[in-house]
């Protein structure tokens, strides 16, 4: 059974009327003060309607506001996650180019000794023939066979030598790539591991003359993902490559590794180039912030750096800079790194 209120009032003021009529007959002199309580409840019962209809009104509106809100929410969170997907593609691009910067730079360094390896062996197939057709033409001497064995020995050695060169290359190649796509956690040298990561860098480096110094323990271990080290060095790298040098001048870069205690590492990368404001470097691990858009700058180096350090090798990373004072980054972290939990 339905209640309505306005329906019970409106009876209530007809049974109210009806007693005023009877009262108006039996004491006249309290029937106008009767008559001014019942206008002044039906004065109430309006203003309630109205009170009610303008309650209704605000409802109305604010179940229609609270309807869009969520369909903004919806539509926010739908973008936020169109952003965090088209970011995280971009953080792989980027990843993958310089994965990509690595083997070009692998390749050109495999070059020379590959390259001195072939020069070698035609150079002693050459020699093998002359001495060939001197044998067959019965004019070989003791001393045309004792040029040719100096010759061999010459370029067997020099073959020999710049084909282990191409091994070592391959063979550190190979790891650093591993790495890199795998993340695989294992132990490592760290100063060897910082040199065969710079050997990828040398084409980058070599053309304007710029320097790379590395002052690290020679038996630093470390039990930690090494690829992933060599994707922060690489950026690092990088970075200065791009922001630190004016196009053309030659700078230099020094890597310096130190342990402030038995359990962490502290490795500082700094350059001799020209700095940042302070505006630049409090906002330089941000994601897409650069001061080179559309000249080499993705604003992504820096960021993937940042998450890095202090996502993969559990540390941390600031920098400190300083126009035409140079730039350094000082990264702390683990030798152990510890297990996700």
């Amino acid at each position: 059974m339905n209640f309505n209120l306005f329906a019970a009032e409106e009876q209530a003021i007809e049974q109210a009327r009806s007693l005023g009529e009877r009262l108006n007959t039996v004491a006249p002199d309290c029937a106008a003060d009767f008559e001014a309580v019942i206008e002044a409840f039906q004065r109430s019962t309006r203003e309630q309607r109205r009170l009610v209809r303008v309650s209704d009104r605000l409802q109305a509106q604010l179940g229609a506001a609270n309807q869009e809100l969520e369909r903004r929410r919806q539509e926010a969170e739908t973008a936020l996650a169109r952003l965090r997907e088209a970011q995280e593609a971009m953080l792989q691009a980027e990843k993958l180019a310089s994965l990509g910067a690595l083997v070009a730079g692998v390749a050109h360094e495999i070059n020379t000794p590959v390259g001195i390896a072939v020069s070698c062996a035609s150079h002693l197939s050459d020699a093998t023939d002359r001495l060939k057709r001197a044998s067959e033409g019965g004019n070989l001497s003791r001393g045309d066979f004792a040029r040719y064995l100096a010759t061999a020995g010459d370029t067997t050695g020099l073959i020999l030598d710049n084909c282990q060169r191409a091994a070592q290359l391959i063979a550190g190649f190979k790891q650093v790539a591993v790495d890199r796509a795998s993340a695989e956690r294992r132990r490592v040298n760290l100063g060897a591991y910082i040199q065969e990561t710079l050997v990828s860098l040398q084409p980058k480096l070599r053309p304007v003359g710029h320097g790379v110094s590395v002052s690290c323990p020679a038996d630093l271990e470390l039990d930690s993902y090494p690829g992933v080290l060599s994707q922060i060095l690489a950026n690092l790298v990088m970075n200065a490559l791009t922001h630190a040098f004016a196009e053309g001048q030659p700078g230099s870069m020094t890597i310096l590794v130190e342990t402030p205690d038995t359990g962490t590492v502290r490795l500082t990368f700094a350059d001799n180039g020209r700095g940042m404001t302070e505006e630049h470097r409090a906002r330089v691990f941000e994601p897409f912030f650069t001061t080179r858009r559309g000249q080499g700058g993705s604003g992504l180096g820096l960021h993937i750096v940042h998450n890095l350090v202090v996502g993969a090798l559990k540390g941390s990373i600031t920098v400190d800079s300083a126009v035409d004072r140079g730039t350094a980054f000082t990264l702390l972290f683990p030798r152990v790194t510890p297990d996700a939990p």
